[in-house]
């Protein structure tokens, strides 16, 4: 990215100077200098439409791990208010709908797990269904899976998988209100019928890492983490569900927003009014997506537990959390002095509720919310904690993980993905994939320095380090 279009406010925070003649957009992009370089061009530009759109509350921004996506930028954060002609777009919220990270703590050390950790990797390698159009075992009928829209992780809890306990720690508790599985097409639902349980690809992952640095004990204890405990991240979504969706929301809204006058900066923000009738069906499917990506997790972590216990008989797998960061939710913010239902999308952007949040489990309450930060399968990743700061900063918003450096396609011509599966084993890290080619699209190096993207994110005051984990195994599509 350019710099010089830019104002620097301060270390971390970037903003577009006004114009003579004009008054400044209300923007703000976070991060530090270097990370900003690193930056397409295409992010300023699709940062600068959304500050155009309808109804917009506050400053729109872009997190230090910002990249080009479709639409917003991904690591794009925007609030609008239906009461001033707010607006709701499906390319603020993307096409993996709920994309997110449900994050297990256990009772097992690296000591314990390290002379079996290869048996382990093999073992979640034939429990978890994971790859390109992947299927597990769970088959539903249209009504099951309407079931599912609705109810979530909830739904999950109650057909056997996982234990109630893991619902206090889920965004929502598990599951989101407002779902209308009836404005979701048949495609996407038979797309979803057989693949309720399973990783999917691309990045996503199921990851064994172990804590090797603490930065704030007070609130790793509250979360119940320690120096060399085993976790295990389980990155995912709603799979072709979500992905149809989008696709099939994209076309509505495009003519809503020509049938309603709407002048759009980019065709890929196609958007409608939140409260005209094609914003509230498109908030309906995709809550009711939000709801799939919640119970999707919630099997995946089970199925995970129960490929822990054949390795490890003892091992006892918590929820730490589960939150999503491919969402637009309905939060109350406040703005301009008074407090309001704001619609806040978040796209590669993670929610971080500050202390005392009410929503908060009670665990969470004195720290704030855990913010669950992926890096990519050789490096290492984070749990943050939220902070008070960020409800003004970027609508209590953070980062979601490091960031692309480059194209799934510019990795194709850098690595091969069977001889960086074998230089990660030398390291110590177990891949087990079904891709070579997904591998290399993932490696490390097309990712940003997520240690950069972290720090950045606590300076900014959007969420402080609490924990730092390296990986051990992962698991591909």
């Amino acid at each position: 990215m350019n710099l010089n279009s830019l104002k620097q406010l301060d270390e971390y925070r970037w903003t577009i100077p006004s114009a003579a003649d004009q008054k400044p957009l209300p923007i703000t992009l976070f991060g530090t200098r270097e990370l900003l370089e690193t930056m397409d061009d295409k992010v300023l530009e699709q940062i600068r439409n959304v500050a155009l759109l309808p109804g917009l509350v506050g400053n729109a921004t872009t997190m230090p791990d910002a990249h080009w996506g479709y639409g917003f930028p991904i690591g794009g954060v925007a609030a609008f208010d239906p009461k001033q002609g707010g607006i709701i777009s499906a390319g603020g919220v993307g096409f993996d709908i709920s994309c997110g990270i449900r994050c297990l703590r256990t009772n097992l050390t690296l000591d314990q797990t390290a002379p079996k950790i290869a048996p382990l990797a093999d073992e979640l390698f034939r429990t978890i269904p994971a790859g390109v159009g992947k299927e597990g075992k769970l088959k539903l009928s249209p009504a099951q899976l309407d079931d599912v829209l609705e109810g979530g992780a909830v739904w999950a809890v109650d057909q056997g998988y996982g234990v109630k306990e893991d619902i206090e720690y889920v965004e929502e508790h598990g599951q989101v209100k407002g779902a209308e599985p009836k404005n979701v097409s048949a495609l996407a639902k038979e797309r979803q019928r057989g693949e309720m349980g399973t990783l999917g690809s691309g990045n996503h992952y199921l990851e064994v890492q172990v804590v090797d640095r603490i930065y704030d004990a007070e609130a790793a204890a509250a979360f119940g983490l320690f120096e060399n405990q085993v976790l295990v991240s389980i990155h995912c979504g709603s799979r072709g569900l979500g992905h149809q969706i989008g696709t099939d929301y994209l076309i509505t809204l495009a003519k809503a927003a020509a049938r309603l006058g709407i002048r759009l900066p980019e065709r890929e923000l196609a958007c409608a009014p939140i409260e005209s009738p094609e914003g509230q069906q498109y908030i309906g499917a995709m809550l009711a997506a939000s709801n799939c990506a919640l119970a999707n997790r919630q099997i995946l972590a089970d199925l995970t537990r129960m490929a822990f216990e054949r390795v490890f008989p003892a091992a006892n797998l918590e929820t730490l959390f589960d939150v999503s960061h491919n969402t637009c939710k309905a939060e109350r913010h406040r703005a301009d002095g008074d407090e309001r239902l704001l619609f806040v999308h978040r796209k590669g952007a993670t929610r971080a509720f500050g202390p005392g949040h009410p929503t908060l489990p009670e665990r969470y309450r004195a720290t704030g919310q855990p913010v669950l930060i992926g890096g990519s399968m050789g490096t290492g990743s984070y749990v943050l904690a939220g902070l008070a700061e960020a409800e003004s900063r970027a609508f209590a918003s953070a980062c979601h993980g490091a960031g692309r450096a480059m194209s799934r396609s510019q990795a194709l011509k850098k690595w091969r993905g069977e001889q960086l599966v074998k230089e990660l084993d030398r390291q110590g890290i177990l891949i087990r994939t079904r891709s070579y080619r997904g591998a290399a699209e993932e490696a490390p190096g097309a990712y940003k320095d997520v240690d950069a993207v972290v720090e950045a994110t606590e300076k900014a005051g959007l969420a402080r380090r609490v924990v730092h984990t390296v990986p051990k195994a992962c698991v591909k599509g």
